[in-house]
C-alpha cells in the first residue's frame, strides 16, 4: 500500500515542484530586466553629464546586448551539465557589480566594460531561466517559454517610474548603485532553490495540443547537430529581423520622445496622468510582458509558424502606424504599446520552436545558441542612430517594419514546410 501511495504521489509533488521552478524563473527574470529596458532612461543624463554623445552612449547598450546573447551557449551548455544553481548565482553578483560600476564610471571605456559584465551576467540568468522552463514543461513549451520571458518583459513594468523618479530627484549614479545591488542580492539568493528536473519526470509528462507531434521528437539534437540543419538558420534570420526593430525601440524611445518634443506632455488615459514616455514605458513594460505568454499559449493551440504570422505583420502595422502618428502623445503612448505587444513574444515563440524541433536533454544550450540571433541584431541599434541623424526616425521605422513583414512571410513560407518535411523525415 505505501509503495502505491508513493507511485501516485510522486508525479504530482513533481508537478508541484515544477511551478515553482518556474515562478522563481519569473522574478530572477524581473530582476535583470532593468538592465535592457531601463537603459533609455540613463542615456540622456549621462550625455548631459559627460556629452559623449548619444551613439557613443549607445555602443554600451550594444556590447550588453552581445555579451548578454552570444554567451548564453556555453552558460547554456554549463547549466546543461553542471545544472542551474551556479550559474544563477554567478549572474546575480555579475548583475550587482555592473550597475554599481555605472553608478561611478567616468569614461566610455569603463561605461563599456560595466555593460560587459552586465551582459554576462544577464545572459547566465536569462540563458538559466528559460533554458529550465523547457525542461519542466515539455508540455506547455509555449506558455512556460512565454510566461518566463514575461518577467524580462515586464520586470521593469513597475520600477521605471520608481527609476525615472528616483534619476530626477537624487541622480542617475545613485539610482544605477541602489537598484543594482538590490537586483543582484535578490537574484542571487532565488538561486540557492533552482534546481532541474529529475530523470523521472520525463516519464510522467504527457504532450497535448497542437504542437504534440512536434514536441515529441525521435531524438535530443546537440548544439553542433542544430546547427547544421537548415531550419535553425531560417528561425535565426527570422530572430534577428524581428529583433532588431524592438530593439531600436527599446534603445531609442527615450531619444525619439525628445526629438518628437513629446517627452514630457501629459498624456491621460483611463484617469491615469502621466508624462507621455513615462506612460510609454509603463505600458509598453506590461504588454511586452503579457504578449510572451498569451502568444506562447496560442502557438501551444494553433501552432508556432501561424502565431509568428500574426504577431509579426501586426509589429509592421503598429510600426508603420508609430511613424505615421507618433509625434501625437496620446497616440505615440497606444502605439508604442502596440508594438511592444506585438514584438515581446519572440521570446517565447521561438525558444518554444527550438525545443519541439531539437529535444529538451540540450535544451539549455540549444536555445542559448538561438537566443545569439538578438545580440546580432544589436549590432544594428547604433546604426539606427546614424540613419536617424540622416534620414530622420521616419527612415528608421520604414526599415524596421519592412523586416517585420519579410520574417511574417517567411514564418507560414519558409519555416513551417521546412520543419514539416524534418518531422516527416524523423518519423
Amino acid at each position: 500500500m505505501a509503495a502505491s501511495a508513493s507511485s501516485t504521489t510522486e508525479p504530482l509533488a513533481l508537478s508541484t515542484g515544477r511551478w515553482w521552478q518556474l515562478l522563481i524563473g519569473v522574478i530572477c527574470m524581473s530582476m535583470i530586466a532593468n538592465l535592457q529596458y531601463g537603459w533609455t532612461l540613463f542615456v540622456n543624463p549621462i550625455n548631459d553629464k559627460f556629452q559623449w554623445g548619444r551613439a557613443a552612449i549607445q555602443v554600451a547598450f550594444t556590447i550588453f546586448v552581445l555579451t548578454e546573447t552570444w554567451l548564453v551557449p556555453i552558460e547554456g551548455w554549463l547549466v546543461d551539465r553542471y545544472g542551474p544553481r551556479p550559474v544563477m548565482l554567478a549572474g546575480g553578483v555579475l548583475v550587482g557589480i555592473s550597475w554599481a560600476m555605472n553608478s561611478v564610471v567616468d569614461s566610455l571605456w569603463l561605461l563599456y566594460v560595466a555593460a560587459a559584465i552586465g551582459g554576462i551576467g544577464a545572459g547566465a540568468v536569462y540563458g538559466t531561466c528559460v533554458g529550465n522552463a523547457l525542461k519542466w514543461f515539455p508540455d506547455r513549451r509555449g506558455l512556460a517559454a512565454g510566461l518566463t520571458a514575461m518577467g524580462f518583459g515586464a520586470g521593469s513594468a513597475l520600477t521605471v517610474i520608481p527609476i525615472a523618479a528616483m534619476i530626477k530627484s537624487s541622480g542617475y549614479q545613485q539610482t544605477f548603485l541602489y537598484f543594482g545591488l538590490a537586483q543582484g542580492i535578490v537574484v542571487f539568493v532565488l538561486a540557492w532553490f533552482m534546481r532541474a528536473p529529475d530523470p523521472a519526470f520525463k516519464a510522467v509528462v504527457k504532450v497535448p495540443g497542437a504542437e504534440a507531434a512536434a514536441a515529441a521528437v525521435r531524438r535530443d539534437y546537440t548544439a553542433m547537430q542544430m546547427v547544421a540543419t537548415p531550419v535553425f538558420w531560417v528561425m535565426y534570420a527570422m530572430f534577428v529581423m524581428m529583433a532588431a526593430g524592438g530593439l531600436m525601440a527599446v534603445a531609442q524611445l527615450a531619444p525619439i520622445a525628445k526629438d518628437f518634443k513629446i517627452a514630457d506632455v501629459p498624456v491621460s488615459i483611463l484617469g491615469l496622468t502621466l508624462p507621455a514616455l513615462t506612460f510609454a514605458l509603463s505600458i509598453d513594460r506590461v504588454l511586452n510582458g503579457v504578449t510572451r505568454p498569451f502568444f506562447g499559449w496560442v502557438s501551444d493551440r494553433i501552432g508556432r509558424e501561424l502565431t509568428m504570422f500574426i504577431a509579426f505583420f501586426t509589429e509592421g502595422v503598429g510600426i508603420l502606424l508609430l511613424s505615421k502618428f507618433g509625434q501625437d502623445p496620446l497616440l505615440f503612448v497606444i502605439l508604442t504599446g502596440l508594438v511592444f505587444f506585438a514584438w515581446g513574444e519572440i521570446y517565447s515563440l521561438f525558444p518554444a520552436t527550438c525545443g519541439d524541433t531539437y529535444g529538451s536533454r540540450y535544451a539549455a544550450a540549444n536555445a542559448g545558441l538561438l537566443y545569439t540571433a538578438k545580440g546580432t541584431a544589436s549590432l544594428l541599434v547604433p546604426f539606427s542612430s546614424v540613419l536617424a541623424a540622416s534620414g530622420g526616425w521616419h527612415s528608421v521605422f520604414w526599415v524596421a517594419s519592412a523586416l517585420n513583414f519579410v520574417a511574417a512571410i517567411l514564418a507560414l513560407a519558409a519555416l513551417k514546410p521546412m520543419r514539416d518535411r524534418m518531422r516527416r523525415a524523423a518519423s
